[in-house]
């Protein structure tokens, strides 16, 4: 039977990227504030210092990094000194991306690139550089989204990307089963985050012509999905691989229906 024991994370060491602001952020105090110490880098130093602080506040040992996921170096430098540091990995969070809205057909090959480096490359990178350094009982979760499970028009490179990750957990929650590493993903819809105004201002749109683009009545928090993550890279989750937990409000089960808010009836 489980206990409240199964959940900790004492004794653990976990890596966040993106994690300045937003989900990465709440990944970061969250896992702290179950027993992990953490390795946290982001590309804008602006919060990063704070996100570190909050951690520290809760006993647990910190250090940060910054530099762009999509710098492949930089990546296998920092795992390098984050194992100097700590001595091992127990818990990879694969958060930073980032996306933008545009026609498929205006898109250009450098933007295009870029989208790829952020969402797929850099995960595979981390992964690949992680792993050797990763204990039995270890587990990697990937931050996908909703869109990796759906058409996305006007998101099609960041949308395909995401579905590559879905398929990389999955495939190597397989090759790293004989060794005890899980691999996991969630898979929020849009989260109120510094990085998602563009798409708020479109779902804030929608809600005052009467229609919510999620299920459920209340938005989903950063914390919603750092809980998801904590679970996941935990003792409780110890039989979970190859899984996606969709943190969405009931969007992915949801599939065309939409809520009225002037009532509690669905229609297509």
């Amino acid at each position: 039977m489980s206990t409240p024991e199964d959940v900790r994370l004492d004794g653990r060491v976990a890596l966040v990227t993106g994690a300045a602001v937003g989900i990465g952020a709440a990944c970061a105090t969250t896992l702290a504030a179950f027993g992990a110490d953490v390795a946290l880098v982001d590309r804008e130093p602006e919060h990063l210092d704070e996100v570190a602080e909050a951690v520290a506040a809760t006993g647990r040992r910190v250090t940060t990094a910054c530099f762009d996921v999509r710098d492949r170096d930089a990546v296998r430098a920092w795992i390098d000194a984050t194992v100097t540091e700590f001595g091992a990995i127990d818990a990879v969070v694969n958060n930073a991306a980032g996306t933008f809205r545009a026609p498929f057909e205006s898109l250009s090959d450098r933007a295009e690139d870029a989208l790829v480096a952020e969402n797929l490359t850099s995960v595979t990178t981390l992964c690949r550089a992680a792993v050797a350094h990763l204990r039995p009982g270890g587990s990697i979760v990937n931050v996908t989204s909703v869109e990796a499970h759906r058409a996305a028009p006007g998101f099609a490179v960041y949308a395909a990307a995401k579905a590559a990750v879905a398929n990389l957990t999955r495939t190597l929650a397989l090759e790293y089963a004989p060794r005890r590493i899980r691999v996991n993903a969630v898979a929020p819809d849009v989260i109120p985050t510094p990085g998602t105004g563009m798409l708020l201002h479109a779902y804030a749109a929608k809600e005052s012509q009467g229609e919510s683009l999620q299920p459920w009545p209340d938005a989903g928090r950063p914390e919603d999905v750092a809980a998801a993550v904590v679970w996941l890279c935990s003792p409780m989750a110890a039989f979970v691989t190859g899984s996606t937990v969709h943190v969405d409000g009931g969007t992915w089960a949801a599939g065309g229906w939409r809520r009225q808010l002037d009532g509690d009836t669905y229609t297509l």
